[in-house]
């Protein structure tokens, strides 16, 4: 393609189906968010986006308007920014550990949460360039960060206190009252004064009592941390002690909820098993 005398190099549209990995997929003529959460707003991302767009139109406006060879300069513009830039496309996997080695290959950041994220808020540039544009005041970012944070942590302690509630109250009896029918069988059988096999009952007393002492074991962890938590002062220190460390601690004790789960009979299980809520809409 050329205006006037000069080339601007050819750019291929995609008119393929859109790139389903894709956390920001560009479709033909326009750019789609995926997997918003149903309690997160587009108009975040959209300020920023918009911003960023901002900024770098204005830096093209003014190489353009202040040269004497309009088609020239527009046609090197294009080069430049396109060479410079293209690391950020990607059509494979979005998904794949593939596009993880190949993102480190080209510079790219990956900032796997939100308390990674956030500083980005506050860094020089961003200030620069959003007050740059009166989008928002210095003191604006660092409120959004600093509510960020505290919305971040907050919501993890209250998940933490729940899931702590729940295993205590209600999981542990459920697994403690599954072994106590296990041993009350196994003195039955004794009792009778026969030759009756009961390895079965044997294991599966075995496995439970294993498996509630390693839950109870897990739970301590993580009430002890909630504790630790409380002596923090600092959002940013707050938001990932919660991320690393109670976060952690909430996954290593749903692993071994999760196989109890497969264990305890579900006229025992307190809460609906993951095969009831999966099968039982009808």
């Amino acid at each position: 393609m050329s205006v006037g005398a000069a080339v601007i190099p050819s750019i291929s549209q995609d008119t393929t189906d859109r790139n389903r990995t894709s956390p920001f997929a560009f479709t033909g003529n326009k750019f789609e968010f995926r997997s918003l959460g149903s309690s997160a707003s587009i108009s975040g991302p959209n300020v920023i986006l918009n911003t960023i767009v901002a900024e770098e139109l204005d830096k093209f406006a003014e190489e353009l308007t202040s040269t004497k060879d309009f088609d020239k300069t527009l046609a090197e513009l294009l080069k430049r920014e396109l060479t410079a830039h293209k690391r950020i496309i990607f059509n494979g996997n979005g998904y794949s550990e593939e596009w993880v080695k190949e993102a480190e290959k080209r510079g790219l950041k990956n900032l796997k949460s939100t308390v990674d994220a956030l500083p980005a808020f506050i860094d020089k540039k961003a200030i620069d360039v959003f007050t740059k544009h009166n989008v928002f005041t210095e003191q604006e970012l660092f409120s959004r960060y600093d509510i960020q944070l505290e919305n971040y942590y907050k919501v993890i302690d209250i998940e933490a206190l729940t899931f702590d509630s729940m295993v205590k109250k209600d999981i542990m009896a459920a697994a403690t009252d599954y072994q106590y029918t296990l041993a009350e069988t196994l003195n039955a059988k004794a009792a009778t004064g026969l030759s009756v096999d009961s390895s079965v009952e044997k294991k599966h007393l075995e496995r439970a009592s294993k498996l509630t002492y390693e839950m109870d074991e897990r739970l301590e962890k993580l009430e002890a941390d909630i504790e630790k938590a409380k002596e923090l002062s600092d959002t940013y220190e707050l938001a990932k002690f919660h991320h690393d460390v109670i976060f952690a601690d909430m996954n290593e004790l749903r692993e071994v909820v999760d196989e109890l789960e497969t264990v305890v009979p579900s006229d025992i299980w307190p809460y609906p098993t993951y095969g009831e809520i999966l099968y039982s809409v009808k």
